[in-house]
């Protein structure tokens, strides 16, 4: 399948809700099937109209069709399991983000128990979730990173509403798509520091992955990524920071009294083959250290 097809086949199941509905019933069957019969029980629709829409999956390959004398059997083709999981997964017609929710909220309720209350908590895990649904781009795994970037931003706001008694640096590193020159920093300080600085990273219009030759730049200097994403800029994380390094981002980061705002004017390695990659990563390298010498911890 080109990328012109699978383009299309996700914009017509993000899109078609009754598609999604049924790929998703399909997946969630313990013997990944399903007939005509059960899915317009389900969808409470006749089953000329499921025909339809069963017939038009086939055709796109996203489904097979399985004859067992007089039933007919319906599957997703195995070779395109994964592309319609992740489709589905970012899909609001299959429902699930709003059940996958409400548990983010009370795991980190409980998580922040005493700290926030609970409908804080549902307000920033909603608002993550739509921060990145909206400026990441159809970012993969939504629920699972919007949980992340909650818990991020509520121990952001917990230290900027404390009277400061956890006194770990924080450095906060922000670029235009966080998937780049911000990513490869926080890596790199992360990897210096340890659990001796805090590290944040967001971006002014971010991007849906961090780019594969980052990670790899970053790989070959023993530097890990982290599962680390791109992730909007928002207010509680610049309130948090101690230092804060913006780079090629212009005036997105707002300014607060009694933090430390730099600017690294350092090459954008979008579309640059993997040499001239290296080049700004031992750039960044570089300003890392010397920065990390400043911070007056105790690190490798």
């Amino acid at each position: 399948m080109d990328v012109y097809a699978a383009t299309s086949i996700e914009l017509k199941l993000l899109t078609d809700p009754t598609r999604a509905r049924i790929l998703h019933l399909i997946m969630e069957s313990l013997e990944g099937r399903r007939s005509v019969s059960d899915l317009a029980g389900e969808l409470q629709l006749r089953q000329p109209t499921v025909s339809h829409h069963l017939k038009a999956l086939v055709e796109v390959g996203l489904l097979e069709r399985n004859p067992d004398g007089r039933l007919v059997w319906y599957s997703i083709q195995p070779e395109h399991a994964d592309r319609v999981a992740e489709v589905l997964q970012r899909s609001p017609a299959t429902g699930s983000a709003e059940g996958v929710l409400e548990r983010v909220t009370a795991d980190l309720s409980g998580r922040f128990a005493g700290v926030f209350s609970p409908e804080t908590v549902a307000r920033y895990v909603q608002e993550s979730y739509t921060l990145l649904a909206e400026n990441g781009k159809a970012i993969r795994y939504l629920p699972s990173l919007a949980s992340r970037f909650a818990a991020d931003r509520l121990s952001a706001l917990a230290k900027v509403e404390s009277n400061d008694l956890d006194r770990t640096p924080e450095v906060l590193f922000v670029c235009v798509q966080n998937a780049g020159r911000s990513q490869m920093a926080a890596g790199i300080l992360r990897h210096l520091a340890g659990d001796t600085v805090r590290v944040r990273t967001a971006g002014s219009d971010p991007a849906s992955t961090v780019r594969s030759v980052i990670v790899a730049a970053l790989d070959e200097i023993g530097v890990s990524i982290g599962g680390e994403f791109p992730k909007p800029l928002t207010d509680e994380v610049v309130r948090a920071a101690d230092v804060v390094i913006t780079m090629g981002c212009g005036d997105a980061c707002p300014i607060y009294p009694g933090r430390r705002y730099l600017d690294w004017d350092v090459g954008d390695p979008v579309g640059l083959p993997i040499g001239r990659v290296r080049d700004i990563r031992d750039d960044i390298e570089a300003r890392v250290r010397s920065l990390l010498a400043t911070l007056q911890v105790n690190a490798v």
